[in-house]
């Protein structure tokens, strides 16, 4: 069986969520979130593009709906025994077969929470649910209840998100090694993805944000990449994914001649980054987190640059994200503990210049200083436009054609 996860740690888990259930006032739960079905049971698909559920009972007996494509994958792939079909066919609401499944539980006339802050729960199947479940069960919102559960990770979660790192931190190396002008930016994004993926990792839950010139000022996935140029300012935000355990990284590289006012925007963000990471400490809060990075930014006079939101949490996460709760904002009032993990970017953008400056790394909360799981740059790297007629390679390459001389 592909399982990454003991029995025993399933086992664990099982039994935390049942108390907190309980501790809620829950007869049962209706799962529609991929990651706390893998979480629980290892259960790991893509099929939650289409209708699926799982339910969990006071009792801990545990079922899945879900369709004939994932029939082999949730038994192969999991702890579940009670896999439930819903058929392909016109007019198919598998909300009832949903319902069945949970009659069949004892769920009838109980109180049943709902993951409904889910992206397999769409708003058209989350009506559905409801009016299936009318005068069947009382459900109420628990999109949170195993989501904070989540938070504090295991060992051997922790084992997987550092080796996630170790991957991100050889994808940076290459991506700060190939951005040199005339290297078209999708080849680049290739070979970190190589990277990733000949190392044992997964493809990550979100698209890269990636690009040179004013696309640097983008932190959403765009389309169309062009080259990297003489002088340009190409940012890298990315993932690498373990186990589906994802750990991010966030630089810009410089080619050409160096701004001044680039420097200067490096510095503040390297300054507030590692305020940011030695304020990460058990007993504070996550929006004291962001104060430290906001107070840092605007005594350095970007007060004007930074955004509203300054990193995340990170674990098991399924496409379309990377990104987990809570947020860091202002008066988030999460309080931190020992096993939490935060990705933390300082992002830049200078609206009036034109420039654009990120660095990011993750840290795994400790008793005392936090663990760093990635690693950005501590110097600004800049690459200088290669002499004329010479043409650019990466170092693997130029090591081959070396030997082959």
């Amino acid at each position: 069986m592909a399982l990454h996860f003991t029995r025993r740690e399933f086992a664990a888990r099982k039994a935390k969520t049942l108390a907190a259930m309980a501790k809620a006032g829950l007869d049962g739960l209706l799962i529609f979130r991929q990651e706390t079905m893998y979480w629980l049971t290892g259960y790991d698909t893509e099929g939650f593009v289409l209708f699926q559920g799982m339910y969990l009972a006071a009792d801990g007996r545990t079922a899945l709906v879900t369709r004939s494509a994932d029939d082999l994958q949730s038994r192969l792939t999991s702890v579940l025994e009670d896999i439930r079909i819903w058929r392909d066919e016109e007019g198919a609401n598998p909300a009832l077969d949903l319902r069945a499944m949970v009659g069949d539980l004892g769920g009838r006339g109980r109180r049943i929470g709902v993951e409904y802050h889910a992206y397999g729960l769409t708003a058209q199947r989350g009506k559905a649910v409801d009016a299936a479940f009318e005068d069947f069960a009382t459900l109420s919102d628990a999109s949170d209840l195993v989501r904070l559960l989540r938070l504090v990770k295991s060992p051997a979660e922790l084992d997987y998100m550092r080796k996630s790192g170790k991957l991100a931190d050889k994808a940076l190396a290459i991506a700060n090694e190939m951005t040199q002008p005339g290297v078209a930016v999708g080849a680049i994004y290739g070979a970190m993805m190589n990277a990733v993926l000949s190392g044992d990792g997964d493809p990550s839950a979100s698209r890269w944000p990636m690009g040179g010139g004013q696309d640097a000022l983008f932190v959403r996935y765009h389309t169309g990449h062009g080259k990297v140029a003489r002088h340009d300012q190409v940012l890298f935000e990315f993932a690498a994914s373990y186990r589906h355990y994802h750990a991010a990284l966030m630089n810009v590289v410089l080619t050409g001649t160096v701004d001044p006012r680039h420097a200067d925007m490096f510095k503040a963000a390297r300054t507030a980054l590692d305020a940011y990471v030695d304020a990460l400490r058990p007993g504070r809060t996550v929006g004291e987190i962001f104060d430290t990075h906001a107070r840092s930014l605007t005594r350095s006079g970007y007060a004007e640059c930074y955004l509203n939101a300054c990193g995340y949490t990170m674990g098991v996460t399924y496409p379309p994200s990377w990104m987990d709760w809570p947020m860091c904002w202002h008066g988030n009032p999460q309080v931190l503990e020992p096993g939490m993990v935060f990705f933390l970017h300082m992002i830049m953008l200078d609206k009036r210049t034109g420039l654009s400056m990120s660095v990011g790394e993750q840290a795994i909360l400790t008793k005392g200083a936090a663990e760093r799981i990635t690693h950005a740059p501590r110097r600004l790297v800049v690459n200088a436009p290669p002499a004329r007629g010479v043409r650019y390679a990466p170092k693997s390459t130029r090591a081959k054609a070396k030997k082959n001389r």
